[in-house]
């Protein structure tokens, strides 16, 4: 039991460290927004974030036992699955470059309310009025964010918001996998198809843009990096306890963002944030208390 518990805490922690890859991941976008496109970066995120996927692979011991197999039958999900995080990373890259580093990070933690509303159509869930009013008051949330209709309106604030809706379906469509295709597997695919979606789409919208300095390609290899790796330690947690202990302290990334973008940016958008920030991450854990009790319930039931 010891064990049991020792393996939540540290899966919560590796959670936790994924959290601050991405947002330092986020950090390092943001930084080199002003001299290169947000597809240029997806793409460069993707192609070095390949490395951290593989070793998850690797490191997986269903895959090695069922003979290290690279087939799977349902490839295109793992196609429209690549093809979904590829325009969210552009739509999410680009909102870093245009707005407040926290603003654009606490609007993209909206992904938990889309993956509510996307299990209806794409996974059949009945959702009962208790989530759909924890979806509406995260709504709210955005919309006190936003302000739609006033002066502090802009377009780009709906770029966030989008890469959280594409975000939810890559999540959502990760379930429809069939059961005995390892996680690390399907992730593979989804990250190839996204790192050739991302370099035609970056060449579609102009090219690349070439390397200012050595400083430059050091710090895309890490944001490559740092992605991909947050990946990997999100696939671990993952392993390590059960998806509803690890969900109330993902928004532990929104202070994280804050935080990050005070010190390397000077920003501190605390009166565009309250109280909208609050209402989005109390709708994602009323979300989160709502799975755990059905949980709880279906096991008492068997």
């Amino acid at each position: 039991m010891k064990r049991d518990t020792d393996n939540v805490v540290l899966g919560i922690l590796v959670s936790i460290a994924a959290l601050l890859l991405f947002d330092l991941m986020g950090v390092i976008i943001k930084h080199l927004s002003p001299r290169y496109g947000a597809a240029e970066l997806s793409a460069y995120r993707n192609f070095f974030g390949l490395v951290p996927s593989g070793i998850a692979l690797w490191m997986n011991s269903t895959w090695r036992r069922s003979g290290r197999s690279l087939k799977i039958r349902q490839w295109r999900l793992a196609v429209y699955r690549g093809a979904a995080v590829t325009f969210a990373q552009v739509m999410f890259y680009m909102s870093l470059g245009l707005m407040a580093f926290a603003t654009a990070t606490t609007i993209s933690y909206t992904t938990a309310l889309f993956t509510t509303a996307l299990a209806v159509p794409l996974l059949g869930e009945r959702v009962g009025l208790a989530r759909w009013s924890a979806v509406a008051i995260g709504f709210v949330g955005v919309l006190m964010i936003m302000q739609p209709g006033t002066d502090a309106f802009s377009w780009h604030m709906l770029l966030p918001f989008g890469a959280a809706a594409l975000y939810a379906y890559s999540g959502v469509t990760a379930r429809l996998i069939d059961p005995e295709v390892p996680t690390a597997l399907f992730n593979l695919y989804s990250s190839v198809v996204a790192a050739l979606g991302s370099f035609l789409l970056a060449i579609l919208l102009g090219g690349f843009t070439p390397l200012i300095s050595v400083q430059d390609l050091g710090l895309i290899v890490l944001m490559g990096l740092f992605g991909g790796s947050a990946v990997l330690c999100l696939v671990i947690s993952f392993r390590m306890t059960e998806p509803s202990n690890l969900a109330p302290f993902s928004y532990f990334g929104i202070p994280i963002a804050f935080g990050l973008g005070w010190v390397f940016f000077d920003e501190a958008p605390i009166d565009t944030l309250m109280p909208g920030a609050l209402l989005i991450v109390a709708g994602g854990l009323m979300i989160v208390y709502r799975e755990r009790r059905l949980s709880r319930a279906g096991l008492a039931a068997r």
